[in-house]
């Protein structure tokens, strides 16, 4: 029973995860980056806030923090604050479909961030994942134009890629954090609320002439990029006795995302971007390949 469960709540999080490039789009049309991280980390704070109530979790909120306010400060310095700062303006520079196709290449920086922050070894797997990945996003960066090198927007490219480092730079300082994941993640938010309401007054923002759709749109990038998800991945973690099963789901995600980008939006996928995610899921799968093989080994 509880691998059924564990299925649903880890399907539910990828269909979910694979709506949130089409959501991205729409909230972009009307809201600036550091408009759409603002109002979406509220609801992101609001949501995990009812959650934690729910389980219990609320009481310790202050202590956790407390322990270490640096390390948390610093955390919701780079998660949500940073890495969507710059992870939306990519969106906002790029076609969607190319920009998440390279976030998804943020494992592969991890394994080289793991390396040279926590000392762990890189394998011949991983150099073998890293080139194909890699590879794929010049392939979608340049649209298959490797040699001439043609980026269509640089700086769209160099902050997907940027989101990336910060990403994997969230999870390596994560591996010191010993609270409970829910309550990281909305210490995160409460954080950076501040600063993004800060910047968005520095920043000028007109919020008068946003549509009762675009408030619709940042609400569901709030609960299901940010918030309701990240609970629903964990939940299905810690009920499965397959990891490595429920795990594999997420690379179903950019596949169907790109389906829902072209239908819901009409976004043309240039066929560079399929050729180049499906070589950054290649070099993703053989580093699944090779932990499995690892963990195969210690048994």
């Amino acid at each position: 029973m509880n691998e059924r469960r564990a299925l649903g709540f880890g399907l539910s999080a990828v269909l979910l995860w694979s709506t949130v490039a089409t959501a991205f789009k729409l909230t972009l049309a009307e809201f600036t980056p550091i408009q759409m991280l603002t109002i979406a980390s509220i609801v992101s704070a609001l949501v995990l806030f009812i959650i934690c109530g729910v389980q219990g979790k609320l009481t310790s909120l202050s202590a956790i923090f407390f322990s270490n306010p640096w390390y948390y400060l610093l955390l919701g310095l780079i998660n949500p604050l940073a890495y969507y700062i710059i992870l939306f303006k990519a969106y906002d520079l790029l076609p969607a479909s190319q920009a998440q196709a390279i976030n998804y290449s943020w494992a592969i920086t991890l394994t080289l961030m793991a390396a040279v922050f926590l000392g762990q070894q890189i394998r011949k797997q991983d150099w073998i994942a890293c080139v194909l990945s890699y590879f794929g996003v010049v392939v979608i960066a340049t649209k298959g134009d490797i040699l001439g090198l043609n980026f269509e927007s640089p700086l769209g490219v160099g902050l997907a890629l940027l989101s990336t480092l910060l990403w994997a730079g969230y999870w390596i300082l994560n591996t010191k954090n010993k609270a409970d994941p829910v309550v990281g993640v909305l210490l995160g938010f409460l954080v950076a609320i501040p600063f993004a309401i800060g910047l968005s007054i520095w920043e000028g923002a007109n919020w008068e002439q946003i549509s009762f759709s675009g408030w619709l749109a940042v609400t569901y990038v709030g609960l299901f990029e940010m918030g309701v998800t990240f609970v629903l991945w964990l939940t299905a973690l810690k009920l499965t006795q397959n990891t490595a099963r429920i795990s594999n789901l997420i690379f179903a995600s950019p596949f169907i995302s790109l389906v829902l980008l072209a239908t819901v939006i009409g976004e043309s996928i240039h066929p560079t971007t399929l050729l180049g995610l499906v070589l950054i899921i290649a070099g993703l799968v053989i580093q699944q390949i090779k932990f499995n093989n690892r963990k195969t080994a210690e048994q």
